[in-house]
């Protein structure tokens, strides 16, 4: 099933709720970036979601870099920011310029608005998320 949702098209993922009584939100955000990441980036794009999401965090991000090892393809960053209400991973493939983020809380956000502040962030033209 898609939702159109301001021009941006998600796609929702059904799954059975198990557990009706907790809250959860997920959302997958992935595409191709067009500026140069770091680790100084990633930790503006933790700042800046959870600013833009009113997501409150509770410890420092952890990031850590491939450093060489796997396959060229997978050589980048995989982050972590936890959440006083979850958490949001970031994954980085710095070869093929492509990023995916997963947010997953116990609290609402404005899925809208965490798709538009990605793809602003990292100058994606080409993206794709879903919601569950």
């Amino acid at each position: 099933m898609a939702v159109l949702i301001n021009s941006f098209v998600t796609q929702k993922t059904h799954m059975k709720n198990i557990a009706p009584g907790i809250m959860r939100q997920r959302l997958v955000i992935e595409g191709f970036y067009e500026i140069p990441v770091s680790r100084a980036t990633i930790l503006r794009f933790f700042a800046g979601i959870t600013k833009a999401l009113g997501l409150r965090t509770y410890g420092k991000p952890t990031i850590h870099a491939t450093g060489g090892k796997g396959k060229a393809i997978n050589q980048g960053f995989d982050a972590f920011v936890p959440l006083i209400d979850s958490g949001i991973a970031l994954y980085v493939w710095g070869n093929a310029k492509f990023f995916s983020t997963v947010i997953y809380t116990c609290k609402k956000f404005d899925a809208r608005r965490a798709v538009a502040f990605t793809r602003k962030f990292f100058k994606a033209k080409k993206t794709v998320h879903a919601s569950f």
